[in-house]
C-alpha cells in the first residue's frame, strides 16, 4: 500500500484502496525507494514516493502485483462490511503528546477513551493540504452529532514554522470545531516517529532542502481511522470520494458501536 506523491514532492495519493484500509496485501516502499508488495508488517509505512520512481527499473511490474493484492483486499474488505464484521485492527499507536494550537500537552492520555481521525499537514502547504483539511471539514460537518466523543486531530509535519498561533489561525480559517479538533505542533524528530512508526505514513524533507523549500516537504494524505483503545483501524485515501465516504461510515459505525 502506497502514498504516491506528486510534485510539491508532497503527496498525490495512488491506492492503498480497499478501505483503503488494506494493509493486507499493501504497496510498500522500501528504504531505497523500490516498490514491493506483501503483508504489512510493523515496519511497514505508507510512503509517499517521489514521482521518480516511475523511472526505475521494474515500477511498473511492482505496481501490477501490488494492484492484484489491492483487488482481492477490496473485494475482502467489501465483504467484511456487509457482514458486520469489525473493522480490522491494523496497529496499536505508541504514546505520544504534543502541544495542541491552543499551546495545551495533547496527545495519548488526552485522547484515551475517544476514537479519533488523523491527518497530516502544515499550514504553509501551497498544494494538497488545503483540499485535504477541506475534506477533514466535510469529516467534522458529517459526524457533528456524534459531538466531542469523535475527535480530529491534524499533526503538522512542518512544526517549526507551524507554532500553536499559526496552527490556531489556521484552523479558525478553515471553520474547525475546537471543542473536537486538535491541531499539534512539537519536537520535529518525535512527530516524525510518531507519524512514521506509529501511523505509518510517510512524512519528510528532501536532504539538504533549504527551510523555505516548501516542495521539499513531503507527507501522506490518506485519513487515519483510530479507535478508543489507540488501535488503527483503517486508511482512506483523501483524494477518493467513495473512500471519504467510507472513512464516515467507519467513524459512525466505531463511535457508535466500537468496532
Amino acid at each position: 500500500m502506497t502514498q504516491g506523491m506528486g510534485r510539491h514532492r508532497l503527496v498525490t495519493s495512488s491506492p492503498p484502496s480497499s478501505q483503503d484500509v488494506a494493509p493486507q496485501r499493501p504497496r510498500l516502499c522500501d528504504s531505497k525507494g523500490s516498490v514491493t508488495s506483501g503483508a504489512m508488517s510493523a515496519d511497514s509505512v505508507l510512503p509517499a514516493p517521489r514521482a521518480r520512481l516511475t523511472q526505475r527499473p521494474g515500477f511498473w511490474a511492482g505496481v501490477a502485483v501490488a494492484a492484484l493484492g489491492v483487488t482481492a483486499t477490496m473485494g475482502a474488505m467489501l465483504i467484511r462490511g456487509q457482514s458486520g464484521e469489525p473493522l480490522p485492527q491494523l496497529g496499536a499507536l505508541p504514546d505520544f503528546t504534543f502541544t495542541r494550537h491552543d499551546g495545551q500537552p495533547f496527545g495519548s492520555t488526552q485522547l484515551r477513551g475517544k476514537p479519533f481521525v488523523a491527518n497530516f499537514i502544515f499550514t504553509r502547504c501551497p498544494t494538497i493540504c488545503p483540499a485535504f483539511t477541506r475534506k477533514m471539514v466535510g469529516v467534522q460537518d458529517a459526524t457533528a452529532s456524534h459531538g466531542a466523543g469523535l475527535q480530529l486531530v491534524s499533526f503538522s509535519v512542518d512544526p517549526k514554522y507551524d507554532t500553536p498561533e499559526r496552527l490556531t489561525e489556521y484552523g479558525e480559517r478553515h471553520g474547525a470545531d475546537f471543542s473536537r479538533w486538535s491541531f499539534l505542533t512539537g519536537d520535529y524528530e518525535q512527530l516524525k516517529e510518531t507519524i512514521v512508526q506509529g501511523f505509518k505514513v510517510s512524512m519528510g524533507r528532501e536532504p539538504g532542502a533549504p527551510e523555505d523549500d516548501l516542495l521539499s516537504i513531503f507527507h501522506g494524505t490518506h485519513f487515519v481511522l483510530v479507535d478508543d483503545a489507540g488501535q488503527i483501524r483503517g486508511y482512506y485515501d483523501s483524494a477518493d470520494s467513495d473512500s471519504t465516504e467510507r472513512l464516515i461510515r467507519d467513524t459512525r459505525r466505531l463511535a457508535q458501536t466500537g468496532h
